[in-house]
C-alpha cells in the first residue's frame, strides 16, 4: 500500500509514488515522452449488491472509462457496499468506490485515506416489508426478525442508528439478520424474515422486482429524521418515495447523500479525467441508472467531510459550476 500523508491543511502530500501510481502516470504522457506503453492500468470500482444502485452505476462508469481512456482497464467489484468500499479504496485495493456520507467520521482527522471525486445522489432508507402483514411502522419491528443490511454496509449503520433512536437497538428490540439486498429479498418472500431495511438512490431494482411479483409495503421513516440529525449530524434529510417508483403508497424517508471517492494517492490528470467523464457522460450514466442523471458540477462539489481529490478540484474550477 502507498504511503500517503495528510497536511495540516488536509491536502494530500506523496511521500513516495508507488509502482500503481507511476503506472498511471505513464499511461497518461504523451505518446512522445515515453517508450512503450505500459500493460494496461487497472481501475477497480467497489460497488456494492449486483442488483443495487451502486453496481449499476459502477458498470456504466467503467464502461465509459475502458472506452474513453486510453491505457485504462476499470472492472467493477461486487461488495457489501459503503463502509467496505471505504477500507477497501483506503487500502489500495481498489481505486474507485461508493459511500454513503454518514458511514465517514465526522473529525476530518479521522477521515481515512481517500478524497471524493463527487458527490452522485442521495441514498434513501427503505424499510420494506409485505403488504398486509404487521408491520406499519418502526415500532411494529420490536420482536420481529429484521434484516438490517450486510456487515460492512452502509444500511447497517444507517438502520442501527434508527433502531438506536426509536429505543428498539437493546435486546427486547428486533431479532437482527445481517443479509445483502437480494438474500433480503429471499428471506421476506420465504417468510424467514418479517421486514427488511435497505439503503440506496431510487429505484433500487431489487425493491422494484418484489414490489412487481408481490403486494409490498415501504413503511414510512419522516418522523425520525430530526431525531437522527440531533443524534447523529446533519448529514441526514427527509425525502419522498413516490408511489411512481414502486407502484406503492408514496412515503417519506431518511436519506443522506453518497459520494465517489477516490484513492488519495492516484496521479491528479487521472482523477481529471474520471470527474470530466462523470460530469459530461451523466445522460449516459442516467441510461444505466436514473439516479445517476440528478448529479451536476454544483451539486458534487458538497463532499464534507472529505476533501476533493487536487485532480477533481482542478477539473471543477475549470467547469465554474
Amino acid at each position: 500500500m502507498h504511503r500517503v500523508s495528510r497536511t495540516s491543511s488536509g491536502r494530500v502530500g506523496h511521500r513516495r509514488a508507488g509502482t500503481a501510481a507511476l503506472l498511471l502516470i505513464a499511461a497518461f504522457l504523451p505518446a512522445g515522452c515515453r517508450e512503450a506503453r505500459a500493460e494496461p492500468v487497472a481501475i477497480r470500482i467497489a460497488t456494492g449488491s449486483p442488483t443495487a444502485v451502486y453496481h449499476a452505476f459502477g458498470q456504466s462508469l467503467a464502461t465509459i472509462l475502458n472506452r474513453e481512456l486510453p491505457g485504462v482497464r476499470a472492472t467493477v467489484v461486487v461488495t457489501a457496499a459503503s463502509a467496505e468500499n471505504v477500507r477497501l479504496v483506503g487500502s489500495g485495493a481498489a481505486e474507485l468506490g461508493f459511500t454513503q456520507a454518514d458511514v465517514l467520521p465526522t473529525n476530518p482527522e479521522d477521515v481515512p485515506l481517500v478524497d471524493a471525486v463527487a458527490r452522485v445522489y442521495d441514498d434513501q432508507l427503505h424499510l420494506v416489508t409485505t403488504d398486509g402483514g404487521p408491520v406499519r411502522t418502526v415500532q411494529d419491528l420490536r420482536g420481529r426478525r429484521v434484516s438490517v443490511g450486510a456487515p460492512g454496509s452502509g444500511t447497517e449503520i444507517t438502520a442501527t442508528r434508527l433502531l438506536e433512536v426509536a429505543a428498539l437497538g437493546g435486546p427486547d428490540g428486533v431479532h437482527r439478520e445481517r443479509l445483502g439486498l437480494d438474500d433480503s429479498v429471499a428471506a421476506l418472500r420465504s417468510g424467514r424474515i418479517d421486514a427488511f431495511f435497505f439503503s440506496g438512490g431510487l429505484p433500487v431494482r431489487g425493491i422494484d422486482e418484489l414490489a412487481g411479483q408481490r403486494a409490498t409495503r415501504i413503511v414510512d421513516l419522516g418522523e425520525w429524521t430530526e431525531l437522527l440529525r440531533v443524534r447523529y449530524g446533519q448529514v441526514y434529510v427527509s425525502r419522498d418515495i413516490p408511489r411512481s417508483v414502486y407502484g406503492v403508497m408514496s412515503v417519506t424517508t431518511v436519506a443522506n447523500p453518497n459520494y465517489l471517492i477516490v484513492r488519495a494517492d492516484l496521479p491528479d490528470r487521472l482523477v481529471r479525467e474520471v470527474t470530466r467523464l462523470l460530469m459530461e457522460r451523466r445522460t449516459e450514466l442516467a441510461a444505466a441508472h436514473p439516479a445517476a442523471g440528478r448529479m451536476s458540477p454544483r451539486s458534487a462539489i458538497a463532499t464534507a467531510p472529505l476533501s476533493l481529490h487536487p485532480g477533481a478540484a482542478a477539473w471543477y474550477r475549470a467547469a465554474k459550476p
